[in-house]
């Protein structure tokens, strides 16, 4: 895998893959302007959600779950001081749908978490990461 930060003023970055696929990362808005990308924490936390959602999402499609909505909720504590990683992490789950099975529900978060997210896998090396599910019927 390769990618690439380019430096474009005060510490705003844009990102680009291969592919062409770029974002904007900073730290902080510059004075008098717009906050216009996530910050490197904010992107780890969104990779990691994002990676475990396309994989619950997946999963529950092959088990013939009926789910018309979800998000994943990430929250994470961080150390006081440099380097101001994370120390604790919470993530939750709430799918909404037509009769989804408890257990379901639960199995694919878990495949997610225990076998096939890569970034998950990766952090939860780190920290630790506590999982809440909600299941609201629609």
């Amino acid at each position: 895998m390769e990618a690439k930060v380019t430096w474009n003023k005060g510490l705003q970055f844009t990102a680009t893959t291969p592919d062409g696929v770029s974002l904007e990362i900073e730290s902080s808005a510059l004075p008098g302007e717009q906050k216009k990308g996530m910050s490197p924490m904010q992107l780890l936390a969104v990779a990691t959600i994002g990676c475990t959602a396309m994989d619950v999402i997946s999963i529950l499609e092959k088990m013939r779950q009926d789910v018309t909505g979800f998000e994943v909720n990430f929250n994470g504590e961080r150390a006081a001081d440099h380097p101001k990683v994370f120390t604790d992490i919470e993530v939750e789950y709430v799918v909404y749908g037509r009769d989804l099975a408890p257990d379901k529900v639960e199995k694919a978060v878990n495949l997610s978490i225990e076998r096939y997210c890569s970034v998950h896998a990766m952090l939860a090396k780190a920290v630790p990461i506590h999982h809440t599910i909600r299941i609201i019927a629609e």
